[in-house]
């Protein structure tokens, strides 16, 4: 009997094993989420310290090795490697994109506990490669999807989903010693890191978050043919991905740096025009 996964209880602005994808995947979609928002929680939720952070999540790794290995699921996350292994299976997942979040969420403990943000955009980019592209390559390969365009195109729009994510939630992930505007972008455009650390809005501030919209549309521009390669289901799911991250990239950029201080999000009243941009593409 095929295990099932919990039911999806956080808030998310991209479908998650939507209602547009076949239901055979369904499943093992669902598996790979849970595996990852397990991880990020562990790494992020609650008031563990940053060594049990890293303990937790190198059991969570161990484990994810073990079941890939054939071993049983462990009692303790049972819920979310026994879905897991029935997906490894039945799929035949490449296990190092899966072991590849783990390690981008390992180094978001250890940036978190030093205080330490990213040297420049070459060190970001990095860590989207592992923290957001095994997704899309998970993707890809539960659809056929294997040549190296393809992938590219889909590394482009996951890096560009990841970014949107990081200029939505500053108000949110700066509090609690997540920063991700880079030391050198900071220097070009004369930010002070103790008016981030403040969440003090300054021009220079606004400018800097207008240069990463800008820079994250254009990564978002070099994936977007992916829409028109990939099979049926998926690649209307992917139209909806796509605008829905260029949606909310685009009230970032209405709010003129003030997402420093609010959370831009999707509504009800976004459905009809992300709707009609996805039709379009």
């Amino acid at each position: 009997m095929q295990p099932q996964p919990a039911p999806i209880t956080h808030y998310e602005n991209f479908p998650v094993a939507s209602l547009l994808c076949p239901p055979r995947l369904r499943p093992a979609i669902a598996a790979i989420y849970h595996f990852a928002r397990t991880a990020d929680d562990i790494a992020d939720e609650g008031c563990a310290g940053a060594e049990e952070r890293l303990a937790t999540l190198a059991a969570y790794g161990a484990e994810l090795h073990a079941v890939a290995a054939g071993w049983p699921p462990a009692p303790r996350w049972a819920a979310v490697f026994g879905p897991l292994q029935w997906a490894l299976q039945r799929h035949q997942l490449p296990v190092p994109l899966l072991a590849d979040l783990l390690a981008a969420f390992g180094q978001d403990v250890e940036k978190t506990r030093a205080g330490a943000g990213y040297a420049d955009r070459a060190e970001l980019l990095d860590y989207c490669r592992r923290s957001a592209n095994p997704i899309g390559r998970l993707l890809l390969h539960l659809y056929g999807v294997h040549d190296a365009t393809a992938q590219q195109e889909s590394d482009a729009i996951c890096t560009a989903l990841q970014l949107i994510n990081f200029w939505q939630d500053l108000s949110v992930d700066i509090p609690r010693g997540r920063y991700y505007l880079c030391a050198a972008d900071c220097a070009r455009h004369g930010v002070q890191q103790a008016d981030v650390l403040a969440l003090r809005l300054t021009p220079e501030i606004s400018n800097l978050i207008a240069d990463y919209a800008d820079w994250t549309g254009a990564i978002m521009q070099k994936g977007m043919e992916l829409v028109h390669r990939v099979p049926g289901r998926m690649g209307w799911e992917l139209r909806l991905v796509v605008q829905g991250g260029l949606r909310v990239l685009g009230k970032v950029q209405a709010l003129r740096g003030a997402s420093l201080h609010t959370r831009p999000r999707l509504g009800a009243w976004d459905a009809a025009p992300l709707l009609w941009r996805a039709l379009r593409m």
